[in-house]
């Protein structure tokens, strides 16, 4: 076995078919994280009779006193159930990468251990998943560990919307509670649009809060990835927005003066105390209606051509659509945009026969309550599946700058 550089196109070519194939491993992502703190490089990896049996993405940068730190992201390209192929290569990057001044390599690799429903239960095991975890350990790779929420670079469980099914029966399987807020965003008059490359910085001003890249990396992946990103809007009809609200102030206003009425009407005490209690719950909702048509009111004043409220970047690879991420202006969030965004992919993206829809990360609790629950429910409210990754690991190359640099890493984060 032989450890070899690989030029982009030889790279791409292996990686485009390889089983555990994904859009981190491709020369466009490579050319995007490149400008934003990580140097790159391919490597390839053949066996004795001269056949490419492997390839990697390695992301790299100095982390102090002329050590390196690499990443594979998603893991290496390399069939990980044969166990002596992996101590090879394990033993030969050990000795490669110590001579180039690294301390570790971190591997996630893209293969999925199960299949769960939205409510956690194991649907379908990946056998191999289990070899995989035993060969790498063998090999002298740590385990992070079967983690539950955030603790690894990538996340190790992703919500899946399956787009088989005809789109009605698609909806229908969505959660009563998700329905609604749809519902409730279009009555509202959110609509849906797909924005363009110019558009990018109205796109960051929702997102930039989430994650600490610049606007710049964003267009980047958007160039690097040419036709396969796609801009999502959520824009408010302020106009729609002030109509629906007139309505519902006027519907509940008729709601309670009809419980008045009655009120006055009714000698029954039970009844009477019973209409009393309605006629409490209607005058907070009158009230509550009240301001929003004010709001909505001031807004179409402010706004007359409409507000962008909520957007979403997705990335298209292999058939199959990842959303990178979503973001919405929080003062908005009763309206959902979010949720109808997600329902506009679903639409758009059966059209195209795309296979499924990755929404991104879940925590792996589904039972107890955790500051994580929320995501879980809006996510897995769509009736999707989740998949769960084997998880992280971590080939040391050299222990004693390796502990060094981690012991520094500590008393940083006691500081901050």
């Amino acid at each position: 076995m032989k450890i070899i550089t690989l030029d982009e196109i030889s790279f791409d070519k292996f990686a485009s078919t390889h089983k555990y194939r994904n859009y981190y491993q491709t020369s466009a992502y490579a050319k995007t994280i490149k400008n934003h703190g990580y140097d790159i490089h391919y490597i390839g990896i053949i066996d004795d009779l001269g056949n490419l049996i492997g390839a990697s993405l390695l992301l790299y940068k100095e982390v102090f006193m002329n050590y390196k730190i690499a990443y594979a992201p998603r893991g290496f390209l390399f069939d990980y159930t044969n166990v002596n192929n992996l101590k090879e290569l394990a033993s030969r990057l050990k000795k490669l990468l110590s001579k180039q001044g690294f301390i570790s390599v971190t591997i996630d690799p893209y293969l999925p251990v199960n299949i769960r429903d939205k409510d956690g239960k194991i649907m379908n095991i990946n056998n191999e998943a289990n070899i995989a975890l035993e060969n790498l350990k063998a090999s002298g790779f740590n385990y992070l560990g079967p983690n539950l929420f955030f603790e690894s670079k990538k996340p190790r469980f992703e919500a899946i919307v399956t787009l088989d099914n005809d789109i009605k029966d698609i909806y229908q399987s969505f959660e009563k509670r998700v329905r609604h807020k749809i519902k409730k965003a279009i009555r509202s008059g959110v609509e849906i649009y797909k924005g363009s490359k110019e558009e990018l910085e109205l796109f960051y001003e929702l997102i930039k809060k989430k994650y600490n890249k610049p606007l710049s990396y964003y267009i980047d992946l958007y160039n690097n990835f040419e036709n396969n990103i796609d801009l999502y809007f959520a824009k408010l009809n302020t106009e729609t927005f002030v109509i629906t609200s007139r309505l519902q102030y006027e519907r509940e206003i008729e709601i309670n003066n009809d419980l008045a009425n009655k009120i006055q009407a009714t000698s029954n005490a039970n009844s009477k105390k019973k209409l009393i209690n309605e006629k409490m719950e209607s005058d907070k909702l009158v009230n509550t209606y009240k301001k929003n048509l004010v709001w909505a009111t001031n807004l179409l004043k402010d706004n007359p051509e409409g507000l962008i409220i909520g957007t979403s970047l997705n990335l298209t690879y292999d058939n199959v659509c990842y959303l990178i991420i979503e973001g919405f202006n929080q003062s908005f969030k009763t309206l959902n945009p979010n949720y109808l965004i997600k329902w506009k992919m679903i639409n758009d993206y059966k059209n195209k026969n795309i296979k499924y829809i990755n929404l991104n990360a879940v925590s792996g609790e589904f039972t107890k309550i955790n500051k994580y629950s929320g995501l879980n429910e809006m996510k897995l409210g769509f009736n999707s599946l989740v998949t769960e990754y084997i998880g992280e690991f971590e080939l040391i190359i050299s222990p004693l700058p390796y502990n060094l640099y981690k012991n520094l890493n500590k008393d940083k984060d006691k500081k901050k």
